[in-house]
């Protein structure tokens, strides 16, 4: 029953036809004049100057893609781009989802299965580092900018080119260029940092410290979950926290994963990322596991009627092999609220799970008798696990998780339904749930 955490917390900023986009011929000819003109000595102590090198180079840098924008359907694609056609076309993967590419002389389009253009990746820019010059060209903008009387239209500059970077970014994360779209990332955010923006983007920060450390460059990564910590950004329930302590781990650094992990249990208890690290660093290290407990005592005393605490408390007594106050753990979260499913489940899940590891023991067990043995504890631990799921379907309020404890209800129902119409009864109800998605 486990969440499964989205990898990043950013998605493409949604872009739009403009019908004003220059051709790469017209946008390289707009550079240039605009380049010429800050070279100029008496020119080149306007504002004006600079702001207009920026924004030439932004219209460069949107050059290629012409009209087209994410989300356009191929439809409005072929009444705008008129007798532009493809070179090629072809079945694609993008992000794990099968997509059709266009493949066009500068550019690639990349479609889903709705027909919808999901993005749009530049082969043949005009310029290869068009938005690091037109950061520099604003950079240089507010410093000729004395009475800082533009300081609002370059910081809007500035925030436009920084999510153009994310964008960036996102088209090489969904490319599997990790490492690229690392350094994208990490673009996106000091461009946000500029002066006059001034403005500190943790989302872009998160995004260049998970892709660093998705491809192992611990180091980098290091410094930009760091960053998240210092401007209290901690993501998903403090995932931050799990991601900063595994690197530390990865560079050698025990004691300080620990300490990471330990601030961020205080702040994020439920987390089971940050409860796992712990977990494995105490049983790993082999210091005194007192300490997990002492930890989520301390949560009590500031949240006593916090039921979850208690699942989580359950969750350590399980992963630490004792059951029997695992199941108390897990039970005492009714006691607290009533309406609190995850204790029950976590209890059911522990046994069904326990159930899996003897059938996979039995399966390879060629002596008879140990065999029966261990059917027959299998079969006990199925039937633990009855209660307590069927308790949670009763408890649940939402309906997907109902359909979800009903997969579970429904194979120990099956396991068992040759004892009796009790069983087939039960076997047929939880079937039908699993089979319309609808609760009963």
């Amino acid at each position: 029953m486990k969440r499964i955490l989205i990898a990043l917390a950013v998605f493409a900023s949604v872009q739009i036809a403009d019908a004003q986009v220059k051709t790469p011929e017209a946008a390289k000819k707009a550079v240039e004049a605009a380049k010429a003109a800050s070279e100029n000595e008496k020119k080149a102590v306007k504002v004006a100057t600079w702001t207009k090198l920026a924004e030439s180079y932004l219209d460069a840098y949107n050059a290629p893609a012409g009209s087209a924008w994410v989300g356009a359907s191929k439809q409005e694609l072929q009444l705008l781009m008129g007798n532009e056609k493809p070179l090629s076309v072809e079945n694609a993967v993008l992000n794990g989802e099968p997509c059709t590419k266009e493949i066009y002389e500068n550019k690639e389009f990349y479609f889903n299965n709705a027909g919808q253009l999901t993005m749009i990746n530049v082969t043949k820019p005009v310029f290869e580092n068009a938005l690091d010059e037109a950061l520099a060209a604003y950079k240089k903008a507010y410093e000729v900018d004395v009475k800082k009387s533009k300081a609002k239209d370059i910081a809007a500059g500035l925030d436009n080119i920084s999510k153009k970077y994310l964008d960036e970014g996102m088209n090489r994360y969904m490319l599997q260029d990790l490492a690229g779209a690392s350094v994208l990332f990490e673009k996106s955010a000091e461009a946000a940092a500029t002066e006059p923006l001034a403005k500190v983007d943790s989302t872009a920060l998160y995004n260049a410290g998970f892709t660093a450390w998705a491809v192992k460059d611990y180091e980098r990564a290091k410094k930009f979950f760091e960053s998240c910590v210092e401007v209290g950004y901690y993501y998903e329930g403090g995932e931050v926290f799990a991601k900063l302590a595994d690197v530390y781990k990865n560079l050698g650094d025990e004691k300080k994963s620990a300490e990471i992990l330990e601030q961020g249990f205080v702040a994020y208890p439920q987390s089971q990322s940050i409860l796992i690290g712990l977990i494995n660093y105490y049983i790993e290290s082999g210091e005194n596991t007192d300490r997990l407990f002492v930890l989520i005592d301390e949560a009590k005393k500031n949240e006593p009627n916090n039921a979850s605490l208690y699942y989580v408390e359950g969750n350590i007594y399980n992963q630490l092999g004792d059951k029997e106050k695992a199941v108390e753990a897990y039970y005492k979260c009714a006691e607290i609220n009533p309406d609190y499913e995850y204790g029950y489940i976590g209890a059911g899940v522990m046994y069904y799970n326990l159930a899996i590891e003897l059938q996979d023991k039995a399966a390879n067990e060629f002596d008879d008798a140990k065999y029966q043995a261990i059917l027959v504890e299998f079969e006990q631990a199925l039937m633990n696990a009855l209660e307590p799921f069927e308790k949670a379907y009763a408890v649940s309020k939402d309906e997907s998780l109902k359909v979800n404890v009903a997969e579970y209800l429904k194979n120990i129902y099956y396991r068992f339904i040759s004892k009796g119409a009790e069983y087939e009864a039960g076997y047929n109800k939880y079937d039908e749930v699993v089979r319309t998605g609808k609760a009963i």
